[in-house]
């Protein structure tokens, strides 16, 4: 170990130092501050300080939250697959600004510090380290002679470019020039620095210092006062205490024995391995089914999520047979309201287990979900990635573990037209920030799971 490698160590087991002139400081837990590593300090005290002066994002370190963890383990089997890559597009049809949308995106990033952290090894384990200064990968393109399919294929080809998580960075935006009136945004951020939800902190902060730029102020937004660092600081400290127990117990309970594996009928062949290739299909529900689901629901003590899901738990017992059958479905991961505006990996699914073996009519099932639904949510601290390692369910390179399909229920927002930008949902051009907004589509192509069913609720 080399004397930065002892000095990040130091700091991943709680250590902090700083230099106030020629004078090193530190601050330590009482178990790790031994003789031994103080011995060692001393001796290198000199080369120490010259680290900090030169590097002082140096020692910005932290633990990978459970979630990163997967990602990144996700990553180094296939570091050239874009199956985790996050997106927003939006054509936008007005003058912009260049330089000052750029600095924008600068200080989009300087506001949120895990846009601006790489994932490099200390010794055989993975940490994240915030950098202080790394150049913005910002790339304009003359799309102006372009034809409209040469334009979504170059905006797809430019999605589909792989991260490099151990050098970073982890986003890149490209800005497509059409004309001074026409402009396509496509902004790309790896899932271990992001997830839907930070998407839409970040394109309702945008704008907002877009103009903050234009005018040559500082914009108006709320000073951050918790970081990504401290979601992996209190995930630790749960899982680590008597909650972490609890939720374990209920987990292990909950999924214990062999899990089924859901085997839909397939028109082809299963490869060996996942590759993650799929294709979307979009469909709508008409007004009047969408008011008769809702009515059904509410008599029957449940919320619209809940009968969609066991309608969709129906469904997959209808074409499988299988009476044991596993959904998982992501949550927010935000349990704690400290988290709510940091921007990061939080999103965790939880895992929905049905049983249709006792011939029950659908209102007694969706009793039976309903029941599901709030345990699962009372428990959906424990994070699955930890879950699948503690559980060590047979593994199969061509699935996913535990579950093998999705299902998420999104709801859009009244106050947030930017949001309808997502699911092509907009009559008018948005708003955003003095320019006009519309929506540039791109097919998704990633299968993360067999079968993945993603259903919005309007406004």
């Amino acid at each position: 170990m080399n004397l930065l490698e002892f000095l990040q160590d130091l700091v991943i087991k709680g250590w902090k130092l700083w230099n106030e002139g020629n004078r090193l400081r530190y601050c330590a837990p009482n178990e790790e501050s031994t003789a031994l590593v103080l011995a060692q300090l001393k001796q290198h005290k000199a080369e120490i300080l010259e680290l900090l002066r030169d590097r002082p994002d140096i020692l910005n370190v932290s633990q990978l939250s459970y979630g990163q963890k997967a990602l990144l383990f996700l990553w180094q089997l296939a570091p050239l697959s874009h199956a985790y890559n996050v997106s927003f597009t939006a054509r936008i049809c007005s003058v912009v600004d260049i330089t000052a949308m750029e600095k924008a995106f600068r200080v989009l990033r300087e506001r949120h510090p895990i846009l601006r952290t790489t994932f490099p090894k200390l010794g055989s384990e993975p940490i994240q380290q915030v950098h202080d200064n790394q150049e913005l990968d910002f790339l304009l393109l003359d799309a102006s002679s372009w034809s409209e399919d040469e334009l979504k294929a170059k905006v797809v080809e430019n999605y589909q470019l792989p991260f490099d998580l151990e050098r970073g960075p982890v986003m890149r935006v490209r800005w497509f020039t059409r004309s001074n009136f026409e402009h396509v945004l496509l902004l790309t951020i790896h899932h271990i620095a992001c997830d839907g939800w930070s998407i839409d902190l970040l394109i309702q902060e945008l704008p907002q210092l877009y103009q903050a730029q234009k005018a040559g102020v500082e914009a108006s937004l709320p000073q951050m006062k918790h970081s990504y660092q401290d979601y992996v600081r209190w995930q630790r400290d749960l899982l680590e205490g008597t909650q972490g127990e609890r939720l374990w117990n209920y987990w292990q309970q909950k999924l214990s024995g062999e899990l089924p594996v859901l085997n839909l009928p397939t028109d082809r062949l299963r490869t060996p391995i996942q590759t993650y290739n799929g294709a979307s299909h979009h469909f709508k529900l008409s007004d009047k089914l969408t008011k008769q689901l809702k009515e059904l629901a509410k008599n029957s003590g449940a919320t619209l999520y809940m009968m969609l899901l066991a309608a969709f738990q129906v469904l997959l017992y209808r074409y499988t047979g299988q009476e044991d059958i596993l959904v998982g479905s992501p949550t927010s991961g935000r349990t704690q309201s400290e988290f709510v505006e940091i921007v990061g990996y939080f999103v965790d699914p939880v895992v929905m287990r049905a049983n249709l073996s006792n011939h029950l009519s659908f209102k007694e099932f969706l009793t039976q979900v309903r029941q599901t639904v709030l345990q699962a949510l009372t428990h959906q601290d424990y994070p699955f990635a930890l879950l699948v390692e503690k559980l060590q369910p047979h593994r199969d390179p061509s699935r996913s573990p535990i579950f093998q399909v999705s299902f998420a229920l999104h709801q859009l927002q009244k106050s947030l037209d930017i949001q309808k930008l997502f699911v092509n949902e907009i009559e008018k051009d948005i708003d955003w920030g003095g320019m006009k907004l519309r929506p540039f589509e791109i097919t998704n192509q990633e299968g993360l799971f067999d079968l993945d069913l993603e259903m919005v609720e309007g406004s």
